[in-house]
């Protein structure tokens, strides 16, 4: 039985290091890793997804699937039930290492009838509601405190690197190229202070 380990990033700014950070706290014996290319949208069903399909194509039953949190691989609900049947038709384990579903065996059937436990579906189709509601209310947060910001006359973002009474010395200094007269505040008791370009 094999343990295939599936990545992915929403955009190509992102990187793999929290999940596999997470993974390899996991201990995962014999890993087979399928990694989407950076920015593979979330967007996409994940049953289109390149490295999911080579992942499904290259499972046996028994097999597990294991991801660092469930939003790595599916965000909409009915993702998340499409694969949960595909991984059940399969005989495929699910494990999730981190995050609301990590203590769930969400590949859990009635015994009888052979559909997922209601419980299951039940949390299922609350949490990614929960994830989409905290994700709505911090972008509307962000919008707002921006905009407060503004109202201030202030500027959101970082703090400029240099001064604004200091930008016209810097750039007239940056213009004229390197010279021996550096203005006194721009040194230091180790002396004149490198100036990047």
């Amino acid at each position: 039985m094999a343990n295939l380990v599936y990545k992915r990033v929403s955009t190509d700014q992102q990187s793999t290091a929290r999940q596999n950070l997470v993974l390899d706290e996991a201990g995962i014996e014999d890993p087979v890793v399928f990694e989407e290319d950076s920015g593979t949208s979330s967007r996409l069903h994940p049953l289109q997804r390149p490295k999911f399909r080579e992942l499904l194509t290259y499972a046996r039953p028994g097999d597990t699937v294991h991801i660092s949190e469930m939003f790595r691989l599916v965000r909409g609900n009915q993702h998340i039930l499409d694969v949960l049947d595909v991984l059940h038709r399969d005989r495929l384990s699910l494990r999730i290492h981190d995050g609301a579903f990590s203590a769930m065996d969400l590949t859990a059937r009635h015994p009888r009838t052979g559909e997922l436990l209601s419980t299951v579906k039940f949390m299922v189709q609350t949490f990614p509601a929960a994830g989409e509601l905290q994700r709505d209310l911090q972008r509307e947060l962000t919008y707002d405190g921006l905009r407060a910001t503004e109202a201030k006359g202030n500027k959101g973002g970082r703090r400029p690197a240099v001064p604004a009474d200091k930008t016209d010395t810097v750039r007239t200094a940056y213009l004229e190229g390197p010279t021996s007269s550096v203005p006194p505040s721009w040194t230091t008791s180790s002396g004149p202070r490198s100036t990047r370009r």
